[in-house]
């Protein structure tokens, strides 16, 4: 049996959008172990390579099996479209040990050897220890593998919500996440992930479904979540061919003898909706001085803004792009 959803009305009305500064965490410590996700990460792996040396993620990498249960209470759903790491680290610290140590267990069932391991009997010995500890654990991850980047990871992650909230609204849920993989489908008002390993099947009852883009999880589309926490399903996010590339390396030189140098380096790292703060962290710049040249380039009909939240996107308009396409 493969992976199943099985939506009544209400959940159609409670499907929502998020993002997850601890999954990407605990995905980017998942990715660290399977060589076959390294593709587009390769300059972030060669970033963090000594710096990941120091953690010690082998307790982690023993609750991923590759195929079967992994713990939902270290990766649970996000609480809120922005929820920060804090929040959800807190709500990791705040699970029922009982629930962690089951939790634990199924995982390790999947794993040959897990359970019998030296780790894997001080983790269900223990639970309120190992809940402690691999909160710590994945805490120190994300402040190595993600906190430093994570303006870049965010600045793609919502420009993937904002994409995929417009074709929502254009197309409905149904195409829409026919879109987000060409391995979901609809049967009936059942949504179907073909390709999976292991049985899951789950009756939403009214809880809906969280969507969550995930720079890390690529190829692989994740869904699951087992009772207590709401059923997710989390897939690759639009760009990340370009997450790792230095943006205006390749800025066209009579791009830039048009615009200016700063100017065309913004507007060529545009490729997907960001903020100014995101942008000022990829070029390496103030802050002011890329707002400065964003209302230049949108004054002149080159960019185009939204706001999210408490922050603004901004994005090329047909001309932007045909002039950031230039190169």
């Amino acid at each position: 049996m493969p992976f199943q959803l099985h939506f009544g009305e209400s959940d159609l009305l409670r499907c929502r959008f998020a993002l997850s500064p601890l999954f990407e965490t605990q995905e980017a410590v998942r990715t660290l172990y399977r060589t076959n996700r390294h593709g587009y990460h390769l300059p972030w792996l060669r970033r963090i390579r000594e710096a990941s040396g120091a953690l010690d993620l082998e307790p982690l990498w023993l609750l991923m099996p590759a195929s079967g249960h992994n713990p939902d209470f270290f990766c649970p759903p996000p609480i809120g479209p922005l929820a920060t790491f804090e929040e959800e680290i807190a709500a990791v610290r705040a699970v029922d040990p009982e629930v962690a140590r089951a939790d634990m267990a199924l995982a390790l069932a999947d794993r040959p050897g897990g359970a019998g391991s030296a780790t894997g009997r001080q983790l269900l010995a223990d639970p309120v220890r190992a809940v402690r500890e691999l909160a710590d654990l994945l805490e120190r991850a994300w402040q190595t593998l993600i906190e430093p980047y994570w303006p870049r990871l965010r600045a793609l992650l919502e420009a993937d919500i904002a994409y995929h909230s417009r074709r929502l609204a254009d197309s409905g849920l149904e195409q829409l996440l026919g879109e987000l993989s060409p391995r979901l489908r609809w049967n009936g008002s059942t949504l179907i992930l073909a390709g999976t390993q292991g049985d899951h099947e789950r009756v939403l009852g009214g809880q809906g479904l969280v969507l969550m883009p995930s720079v890390f999880v690529w190829p692989e589309v994740v869904g699951g979540h087992e009772e207590p926490w709401q059923p997710g399903l989390i897939y690759p996010a639009r760009g990340i061919g370009g997450l790792w590339s230095e943006s205006g390396d390749r800025t066209a030189e009579t791009l830039a003898r048009l615009l200016g140098r700063v100017r065309a380096d913004v507007l060529c790292a545009l490729d997907e909706p960001a903020g100014t703060s995101a942008l000022a962290h990829r070029l390496g710049l103030a802050p002011s001085s890329v707002s400065a040249q964003l209302s230049v380039l949108r004054g002149a009909g080159l960019l185009t803004s939204r706001r999210q939240g408490h922050r603004v996107l901004y994005e090329r308009t047909p001309l932007g792009a045909a002039l950031a396409a230039s190169d």
